[in-house]
This record gives C-alpha cells, structure tokens and sequence, in this order.
C-alpha cells in the first residue's frame, strides 16, 4: 500500500488490539487488512496486497471475509479509509460514499461505509 515508505509509517499504535487478516499463496502472505472495532462498529485498514497478486479476487475474498466476521460480531456497521480511486471497488460490495474527503501523503481518501444491520 505504500510501497516507498518505511515499515514503521503504517504501524498503529492501536494494532495491538485490532483484528488482523491475511491471505496466503504458497505460505507466503499476499494480502492483508486490519480491523478495529468500537462500539457496533467496526473500521477497517491498510486493506493491501502484493502488486505481483492483484487482480486476482484476493483483496475482495478478504472484504468478504471481514463483512461477515463483522456479521457474526454483531457490528451495525463497518467502514473504511478509502483511496477516492478506489471508490468502485468498494462500491462492489455494497459500500457507501460518506462524501468526507481527506489527503494524506499526498493521497486523497473517501470515507466508504455499509449498514450491516
């Protein structure tokens, strides 16, 4: 996800108590997203995968995967920092546009979200 930058600029100090999920091929980690939860909602992050991999449906078996754990936890809603370029792919999956807009690193981000409940 950020590809030039070091290890440390993507650490959270909260990952600790997140949820973390990855994707293997060949026991090596592909892909990934980590997922907050607070309250009845649940946020999810640094949704990445190897560029050598993408275009495969990983990323997307992974945001199944992370809606449905959502599901069974009972959260009415989950959402995510999104790359704006990105909006379609969430929109796949039922995502909404907040319409809150934010730049980072010279990134501009989308607020997308889903109503599970």
């Amino acid at each position: 996800m950020w590809p030039d930058q070091p290890f440390e600029f993507v650490q959270l100090k909260e990952d600790d108590l997140g949820f973390h999920f990855g994707a293997f091929e060949e026991n090596k980690l592909v892909s990934i997203v980590s997922c907050f939860i607070e309250g009845e909602e649940m946020q999810f992050r640094k949704l990445a995968t190897l560029e050598e991999y993408q275009g495969k449906g990983i990323a997307s078996e992974l945001l199944i995967q992370i809606l449905e754990f959502a599901k069974k936890k009972g959260l009415k809603k989950v959402w995510c920092n999104a790359r704006t370029n990105k909006k379609a792919f969430y929109e796949k999956f039922g995502m909404k546009n907040a319409f809150k807009t934010f730049e980072k690193a010279g990134q501009e981000f989308t607020i997308m979200e889903i109503i599970l409940f």
